[in-house]
């Protein structure tokens, strides 16, 4: 039986070529990258052209890149170690209520420490309030942290305006760019942003690697005991195979995102009109505008999404019905209630993400199976 893949958000497969360029790393030059030999040496210097790849992504120094092990880790490592670092200057802290449990679960623990943190809320569509965003803001807030994209519903937030207001108040501006890197052209400089994290398996690199971007100046401390590597913020010797792939990866999509988009937009596109035009009871999740191209998020009220799945699964096909880091979480989805939705519906809801060897065929043949799914 052919696997369909709908899940994309969730992970995507490594590129050939991501692959063909990691081998090396994991038997030839098998050096750490901290000892002074050739072997040494010569991981370095894999490393540090991978650090450039990534900073030409997104437009920064590669001096502003630490590598890291996922987008989870980034998000500590940028919001405690800001906040650790920058105690003396303030302890109020500003997110929304649709972020990942990395970012929320990582404020959680601040403000068991004695951090105050403000939870925008969003619209039905999932954007912050930014006139909500600007008068909550007070003198001691030291970071806004606030999610480029949802990995949900695909909202792309207003992320310049948003930089701009964190900049005229003098305040931190760190973004969970997680689902946007490898979707989205991105630019640090021009959107004002202070501290972005990545992960690499969201863009056809491997699993277990990420990296945080931390614009020079800015004060932060490491979170992890060890030693010195990635200049002394995130202790643990370096996963030079992975990183190689990350950059290899995160070159190749930057110079495919055009044509990328464009297909994404399409097949998306087609799946929604379809599922609209065949199957009645359904609510479409998300601006149908300023959202990734690639996500469509759909509530088939009076369906559960779990005896969805497996049924979907029975015929091959793969997707989701939230992120794939909540699936043991026997709750609605956090995102879904925020934008308003009920119980039954927010259980009802399957997201769909396709990427690049998705074809037509593929989405008739989802379209054809949630027919019978549901009408049965």
């Amino acid at each position: 039986m052919k696997i369909r893949y709908f899940d994309h958000a969730a992970t995507t497969p490594v590129r050939e070529e991501v692959i063909k360029e990691m081998i090396p790393y994991f038997g030839i030059e098998y050096g750490n990258a901290s000892v002074m030999y050739s072997l040494g040496r010569n991981a370095k210097k894999a490393l540090n052209a991978a650090r450039r790849k990534v900073a030409d992504a997104i437009n920064c120094n590669p001096n502003e890149i630490y590598f890291t092990s996922c987008g989870s880790e980034s998000d500590n490592l940028a919001i405690k170690g800001f906040a650790y670092a920058n105690k003396n200057k303030g302890n109020h802290i500003i997110t929304s209520k649709i972020e990942h449990h990395a970012v929320l679960d990582t404020c959680k623990t601040l403000e068991r420490q004695g951090y105050q943190v403000t939870y925008l809320n969003v619209d039905r569509n999932g954007f912050v309030d930014l006139n909500e965003l600007s008068n909550v803001i007070c003198k001691n807030t030291i970071l806004i942290t606030i999610m480029f994209a949802n990995n949900e519903i695909g909202t792309i937030q207003p992320i310049e305006q948003i930089g701009k207001i964190a900049k005229e108040n003098n305040i931190t501006f760190h973004t969970d760019a997680v689902q946007a890197i490898g979707n989205l052209k991105i630019d640090v400089k021009k959107l004002n942003i202070d501290m972005l994290s990545l992960s690499g398996h969201k863009f056809y690199a491997p699993k277990g690697v990420g990296a945080l971007y931390v614009k020079h100046g800015i004060e932060f401390e490491k979170i992890q005991d060890g030693g010195e590597q990635e200049k002394n913020k995130r202790a643990g010797t370096e996963n030079v195979a992975e990183i190689v792939g990350l950059g290899k990866a995160i070159e190749l999509i930057n110079n495919e995102l055009e044509d990328y988009n464009r297909k994404q937009r399409e097949l998306r596109d087609y799946y929604i009109t379809e599922v609209e035009k065949n199957i009645p009871n359904i609510k479409i999740n998300g601006d149908l505008e300023k959202r990734l191209s690639g996500n469509a998020n759909i509530s088939f009220r009076g369906v559960n999404a779990s005896e969805l799945l497996f049924k979907l699964d029975e015929y091959g096909i793969c997707a989701s019905a939230g992120s794939a880091c909540s699936t043991s979480n026997p709750m609605p989805s956090h995102v879904l209630t925020a934008i308003g939705l009920d119980q039954e519906l927010a259980n009802s809801t399957l997201r769909v993400s396709v990427g690049r060897d998705n074809t037509i065929e593929d989405m008739k043949h989802l379209v054809d199976k949630l027919k019978e799914i549901i009408k049965n």
